[in-house]
């Protein structure tokens, strides 16, 4: 049975919802699409289109120990993150594995977090539970929303006039919204985000801004920015723009194992990552470092091209096989304009692109050769043992 159209909750008429959906309630659901799923990539790739994700969690977090008591607890280095900048960071396990993949902004001595909707209150939890002495009070806001846009045309032209954005800025500057300036009301601004560039089949350099705003002002933007020239367009076509571009999702491309190297997360605040490797002390650092200087990754995210005759697609989660031994596991699986059928997935170190891959229940799949990358540094601790060894 096809979706049947839905009205969601500021993304108007002509939406269809996601039939893998958890939710049944189209006053939650986003839009999956617009009727032209792939026309929508079509139109980021040659204009710009306004994608809704506001299922996610939005964290406020005042006080004037706000950016050292998140640096020391988390990966990245954020302790002298200057006003109207953003960085991607993580929360690790003890392990170093992944439980948080998170933005962080910070607007006039307020930093503002977000992350998926559903690690929303497990983040606050743990940031409550980290406070201690320091003058923070971090606070669910559920008020505030998460708006995409993707395009050439949204750093160009009517899109950046409207939202008053500087063609020239860099990733992970921020700016205020020029009518988000209301007594009662808290702040909205903008931030680039990197570009979907990096990966072996992004559709060239297409800009990303993110607009947080307060629910009250959302429908007024959404179609302030569609005045101005962009298009509505759903998750598929998110997702697809970011899979041809290797940008993994928290809880769909990673599971309960995942380390911050299998992601290639690892880079600084302007570096386009979530782990610095020059900081201080925090919870999961010590295997950060290990598998840095000493070791390997277990696992590295490659593209995966599916084959297009299977009626069913392959769930996240499900085993990918070589020879009928288990290699890996697979992630987002979606259509793409160009590419056809494509996954993220989580490989063995040790799979190349001339393996035959099995993905579910014997779906034929194949490594994207151009996904593979290549470390062949000289790490600092293997180089120290070797000297030590006389090698």
């Amino acid at each position: 049975m096809a979706p049947s159209p839905i009205l969601t909750r500021y993304s108007t008429k002509g939406a269809v919802a996601d039939p893998h959906s958890p939710s049944d309630d189209s006053s939650t659901t986003l839009a999956w699409h617009y009727g032209d799923p792939l026309g929508e990539q079509r139109a980021a790739v040659r204009g710009a289109v306004i994608i809704d994700r506001s299922d996610r969690a939005v964290i406020e977090v005042p006080g004037s120990d706000r950016l050292t008591w998140l640096h020391n607890i988390s990966s990245q280095h954020v302790s002298h993150l200057a006003d109207r900048r953003s960085a991607e960071s993580l929360s690790l396990d003890i392990n170093g594995r992944i439980e948080d993949h998170f933005v962080v902004t910070d607007v006039d001595e307020v930093t503002w977090i977000d992350t998926e909707g559903d690690r929303g209150t497990p983040l606050l939890d743990f940031f409550t539970k980290m406070v201690f002495w320091s003058d923070v009070a971090p606070a669910a806001r559920p008020d505030m929303k998460v708006l995409t846009l993707i395009g050439p045309d949204v750093l160009r032209g009517p899109i950046a006039e409207v939202l008053e954005i500087d063609p020239d800025a860099a990733p992970y500057t921020a700016g205020d919204l020029p009518e988000a300036h209301h007594e009662e009301e808290p702040l909205g601004f903008w931030r680039i985000m990197p570009p979907l560039s990096e990966g072996p089949h992004a559709s060239g350099a297409l800009p990303v801004v993110d607009l947080v705003v307060p629910e009250s002002q959302i429908v007024s933007w959404w179609d302030t920015v569609l005045e101005a020239g962009a298009r509505a367009a759903g998750s598929w076509a998110f997702d697809a723009l970011r899979v041809a571009g290797m940008h993994p999702r928290l809880g769909i491309d990673t599971d309960e194992r995942t380390i911050p190297h299998e992601l290639n997360w690892i880079g600084g605040p302007d570096e386009f990552g979530a782990v610095h490797l020059d900081k201080g002390c925090y919870r999961g650092q010590e295997t950060v470092a290990r598998v840095h200087n000493l070791g390997k990754p277990p696992r590295r995210l490659v593209l995966l091209h599916l084959d297009g005759s299977a009626d069913d697609k392959p769930e996240p989660g499900a085993t990918v096989t070589a020879g009928g031994r288990t290699v890996g596991r697979v992630g987002t699986v979606i259509d793409h304009f160009e590419l056809g059928p494509i996954a993220l997935a989580l490989v063995k170190s040790g799979i190349g692109p001339d393996v035959e891959l099995e993905v579910g229940d014997g779906l034929p799949a194949r490594i994207d050769p151009d996904s593979i990358r290549v470390d062949d540094r000289v790490q600092a601790g293997r180089a120290a043992i070797d000297k030590l060894r006389g090698r």
